[in-house]
């Protein structure tokens, strides 16, 4: 494949940067761009790992909304490596891959609850410039969900917020992963912020 990133991909050396290939050649099959293009610093790259780890521990909100709301998140900040990755996430986690695949969609797919439309439509409100969050649906949601799984969704779309942006913005594309598992996305990145 092709780099399209706007900054270099960096090699990952050092008895570090094989640590990182082994885990990254372990979760996906192959190094992920983000990680060779943050490898120039690696403060930066220790930072995303930090969250991840941390983030894969909090339990108080649902995985399938979690993944739902990132999923939202990347396809109207058109991060096609954020929804690659949600699909192949989907997958390996025994998620909703059937509604996974239709989150790009989701206001013309009738798969979707009414919690997972809040859920989609809370995201996308988080990430629109200014945010337009409205106090109706922050309390269905807090009725649905409870104050430690909003505050859970609430800190996890922000997180996903800055991820793709910084994959967008550095030129970060899809690389496959999905497709490696038999999960072609049936639909794309629909929109920018």
């Amino acid at each position: 494949m092709v780099s399209t990133t706007r900054i270099p991909k960096a090699q990952l050396t050092g008895i570090y940067g094989v640590v990182v290939k082994r885990m990254s050649r372990k979760m996906f099959g192959e190094v992920p761009e983000p990680v060779e293009v943050a490898w120039h610093n690696r403060k930066v790259l220790n930072l995303s790992f930090t969250i991840g780890r941390k983030l894969q521990k909090w339990d108080r909100c649902d995985e399938n909304l979690k993944s739902f709301a990132h999923m939202a998140v990347a396809s109207l900040v058109g991060c096609s490596f954020c929804l690659d990755v949600g699909y192949f996430h989907a997958h390996n986690k025994g998620l909703d891959v059937g509604k996974a695949r239709e989150v790009p969609r989701w206001r013309e797919s009738g798969v979707f609850t009414p919690l997972e439309r809040d859920v989609l439509t809370y995201a996308e409100a988080m990430t629109r410039t200014p945010p337009v969050v409205t106090d109706e649906l922050s309390a269905r949601l807090l009725e649905a969900l409870g104050p430690a799984a909003m505050v859970e969704l609430t800190t996890f779309i922000a997180l996903a917020n800055f991820m793709t942006r910084c994959n967008t913005a550095c030129g970060i594309e899809s690389q496959g992963f999905s497709a490696a598992c038999g999960l072609p996305p049936i639909a794309a990145a629909y929109s920018s912020v």
